[in-house]
């Protein structure tokens, strides 16, 4: 079984087919709607950075699950007519295109609170897992996914500086990147982690999370502007309907470019760092130059 067969048949246990709760129902259509899975597959990369064997532990594919829920919910609630109003998501009809919006609401509701029932679960058993959990719930509520979410409806029609663009993307897209890519040094080092005495590999991992996050969402706003839904899966051409301050409406095309280049560059850098340190990064790297030209 590959990875991709592996996260999915682990993403379609998390909640009872036909449980006859148009709630469930809907969770499930906007969970189990396909997509790439980068979160998860970060996830496993850093699992193999660390450890050097490709079996993917338990404990990463149950916080991996966990966060795809919470990314999940994150989306069903971003295309809501009073966030972005989208219909279009992965190539399929929004959740509350499908369901309503009340329903969606729900839904994004079940597949949050779930997700941090898991964490609770986890910590429960394992004590020691603790922070790591704290950690992904914090990297989604307001001082990481859904600050950055707030700052972009206050930003709304206006044009912000670049520098808070920068604080904005880094927490609602940057925030739960990070969860991606650190979680499993937290799992792995969770009987002697400090968090007030981080060591150099993990900071270089949020490091690459910080870089990675840019880069992702740079790249998203490009592909806002030259991209085609039929091949995007969502709709394009929204930032500009909106109004919104981008990196692409403050910087111009090839400045974004420009700031493309720099995020991968320096993305690069930490992966290097990370090869002097003995990691095997060629993983990494394939990713991070994927993502350069993701979408085409």
């Amino acid at each position: 079984m590959d990875i991709g067969e592996l996260i999915e048949k682990n993403l379609e246990q998390v909640f009872p087919d036909n449980s006859g709760d148009t709630v469930i129902d809907a969770a499930r259509y906007s969970l189990l709607s396909g997509g790439k899975r980068l979160r998860p597959r970060m996830m496993f990369m850093t699992s193999k950075l660390l450890t050097g064997e490709d079996t993917i532990p338990d404990d990463v594919m149950y916080y991996a699950v966990t966060l795809e829920m919470i990314h999940t919910y994150s989306l069903i609630h971003d295309d809501l007519p009073c966030m972005d109003n989208d219909d279009l998501r992965r190539g399929l009809p929004t959740c509350h295109i499908k369901f309503g919006e009340g329903f969606a609401t729900l839904a994004g509701d079940t597949l949050l609170n779930s997700a941090m029932e898991r964490l609770l679960k986890m910590s429960y058993k394992k004590p020691s897992y603790s922070y790591a959990s704290l950690r992904m719930a914090e990297l989604a509520g307001i001082s990481g996914m859904i600050g950055g979410q707030s700052m972009d409806l206050m930003s709304e029609d206006m044009k912000i500086p670049l520098e808070r663009l920068y604080e904005l993307q880094a927490k609602k897209t940057g925030a739960l990147i990070e969860c991606a890519i650190v979680t499993p040094y937290y799992l792995f080092k969770a009987d002697s982690f400090d968090p007030d005495n981080e060591d150099d590999i993990c900071d270089a991992l949020k490091r690459l999370a910080a870089h990675v996050g840019l880069a992702f969402q740079i790249r998203d706003d490009i592909l806002d502007v030259i991209s085609d839904p039929s091949v995007l899966g969502k709709s394009t051409g929204k930032d500009e309907r909106d109004n919104k301050s981008t990196f692409v409406t403050l910087l111009g095309f090839e400045g974004a470019s420009g700031r493309l280049d720099e995020e991968i560059g320096k993305a690069l850098d930490v992966l290097s760092y990370l090869r002097d340190k003995g990691y095997d990064v060629n993983e990494y790297v394939d990713f991070v130059e994927y993502l350069k030209n993701r979408g085409t």
